[in-house]
């Protein structure tokens, strides 16, 4: 058992480790997890008497934000998601437990060493690494054993499920081929242009259509806004730089670009002392002061055998490279510049920077432009943010605020949470917008931080509640909905008098489209409905076809299916497709069981 464990520990190794842990961090601070794992914070749901903490909730609502599988406005959904699946898991939790299922201190000991996080270089446990992995974290290691052990029960029932479900011999005959069949058919597409006229809308069945569909007709909450914003960017655009400042920034960033080095590298400690390492450096540098090359020098007078050859060249390098020492004279150092003798640890250095790894200077312009501009406004900006703060907490309206602080006060018209653009778009500025202190109370909204260069304050001008619209102002979305509806119903009674006569052997003048031998699995530009249904239809017995028609859209389409065929063995599609089948039997199995452990647990939510 503990190999099969093992052999299913890394992807929530991974999970555990990197997931759950790095994102709590980021979120909540180092403390998060200690909590998350212990008895504090108020609880969002019971499960036979155990709770789940709010804390753990939104940790997993701001993973999946993180993410990216979630957009923010949808928080709110995706936290009812979320706790259902917590719910989940502590009952599948509780399960295992009741069964008795258990792993030994010695198997959860055997499972962390195997965690590949936890490994060095040479793939070997390293305890040094363990420990600052989970004090970086702020697991205990506690709290991490015990998480590891609940994930490893839940596996381990859902393991189980899965490899008692199985599939007969027959089965998989039966499914490979029908994956493998193919069918001939032919179809024709008919429109609106084929009715003798369009249909006509009464009013009582455009009451009638209003009244059943109302939902598709409601206006929601909405709200007029002002808004001003405090934008760096625009400050910045209005920021005008010469060439020569332009210059002067480009070398000054000179210092902290990566560079090619090239070294003369002298030991020291057990061929020769400090003082003849440098005596031997001394001549390296008088011979360079009377001409010769740096690299011939290398050859020359370096140790390091690796490099000697080649000029002494070390590559481009990064700050951090090569210790603090020799960072802070490589980096001191224009390009054709070489250095006094730095010392490291048992060696001494001669280092020249060969070039400089940067764009050019017009490469640059418009990079520094900004950036410069971006520079010389931020403490204006800073000052016009706090500004904002204090007028806006205090002031009746934001005109006066806009005035104060030279700003453009801007207006929208009727906008709702989920129909807006721009910067009205952004995370949290609806919400605000829609506050109670904003809409009820008729303050300015808090200051709202969009990222670090932009700052928003608005306030609410006229709202109105959610209302369905009345017929009158949807009458021409209505009219169209219920003549759409009215063009299927009446071009599928045409294709069904088309079929009649079909059926009882007659011909008709109808260009039918021809497509031979189409399985289930192949491209096609033939609309999905209408291969749906040709899968559908009953096998032609003898030379008759079989008639039937689909909806695709506003066209219903004819087909005539006029053969089947066995199809070609296909062992790799057919094994993929026995797969999916089991995958989904053990899925159904797990939520069979969740389905029953919910009917006879005490859940409570909060």
């Amino acid at each position: 058992m503990l190999q099969s464990i093992r052999d299913r520990s890394a992807s929530w190794g991974a999970k555990i480790i990197i997931g759950a842990v790095v994102v709590a961090m980021g979120l909540f601070g180092a403390d998060s997890l200690i909590g998350l794992l212990g008895n504090d914070g108020n609880d969002v749901a019971t499960v036979n008497g155990e709770p789940i903490q709010r804390q753990q909730l939104e940790l997993e609502v701001q993973r999946a934000i993180r993410s990216g599988q979630v957009p923010p406005d949808q928080e709110r959904e995706l936290q009812a998601q979320m706790l259902d699946s917590l719910i989940a898991e502590r009952l599948l939790t509780q399960y295992a437990e009741e069964g008795g299922l258990h792993l030994s201190e010695s198997q959860i000991d055997q499972l962390i060493v195997n965690l590949s996080q936890f490994q060095d270089q040479d793939g070997n446990f390293s305890q040094e690494l363990f420990q600052r992995r989970l004090r970086q974290a702020g697991f205990t290691p506690l709290a991490f054993r015990d998480q590891l052990r609940s994930d490893m029960k839940r596996n381990q029932i859902r393991q189980g499920l899965a490899t008692s479900e199985f599939t007969l011999e027959t089965e998989e005959q039966r499914l490979a081929a029908l994956q493998r069949q193919t069918r001939s058919f032919r179809h024709h597409a008919l429109s609106a242009e084929d009715l003798e006229s369009q249909p006509e809308v009464s009013d009582q069945e455009r009451q009638a259509y209003y009244e059943a569909n109302a939902e598709q007709y409601q206006r929601p909450e909405q709200v007029k806004l002002a808004y001003v914003l405090v934008d760096r960017q625009r400050m910045a655009e209005q920021v005008e730089l010469s060439d020569d400042e332009l210059r002067q920034a480009w070398q000054d960033e000179a210092a902290n670009v990566d560079r090619r080095v090239s070294h003369i590298m002298v030991n020291y400690g057990e061929e020769r002392t400090q003082q003849e390492a440098r005596k031997r450096l001394d001549q390296a540098r008088q011979a360079l002061a009377d001409g010769a090359a740096f690299e011939e020098l290398a050859a020359e007078y370096s140790d390091d055998a690796s490099t000697s050859e080649q000029g002494g060249d070390l590559g481009i390098i990064s700050r951090g490279f090569f210790g603090e020492a020799f960072d802070d004279a490589a980096f001191s150092l224009n390009e054709g510049q070489v250095s006094d003798i730095v010392e490291t640890d048992s060696a001494l250095h001669l280092i020249k920077v060969t070039e400089l790894d940067r764009p050019s200077f017009e490469e640059s312009r418009e990079r520094l432009a900004e950036q410069e501009a971006m520079q010389r406004v931020s403490n204006d900006f800073d000052e016009r943010v706090q500004r904002l703060i204090d007028e806006s907490f205090s002031a009746e309206d934001l005109q006066s605020v806009a005035d104060s602080l030279d700003l453009e006060r801007q207006t929208t018209d009727w906008v709702s949470r989920d129909d807006v653009s721009g910067v009205l778009s952004e995370p949290g500025v609806m919400d605000q917008a829609f506050a109670p202190e904003v809409i009820e109370e008729g303050f300015n909204s808090d200051v709202i931080e969009l990222d670090e260069d932009r700052r928003l304050v608005l306030r609410a001008l006229d709202h109105r509640e959610a209302a369905t619209l009345p017929l009158e102002d949807v009458r021409e979305q209505v009219t169209r909905a219920v003549q759409a509806q009215k063009t299927v119903e009446a071009l599928q009674a045409r294709a069904d008098e088309m079929i009649a006569p079909l059926r009882a052997g007659e011909s008709l003048a109808v260009d039918w489209q021809q497509v031979d031998s189409l399985s289930r699995r192949d491209q096609t530009t033939v609309a999905q409905p209408v291969v749906s249904q040709v899968f559908k239809l009953a096998h032609p017995e003898g030379e008759q076809s079989v008639y039937g028609h689909a909806v695709d859209g506003q066209r219903v389409v004819l087909i005539a299916l006029d053969s089947v065929g066995e199809g070609e063995v296909n062992e790799q599609s057919e094994a993929m497709v026995a797969r999916i089948a089991n995958q989904l039997r053990s899925q159904a199995a797990v939520e069979g069981l969740l389905e029953y452990l919910r009917d006879n647990a005490e859940i409570e939510r909060f």
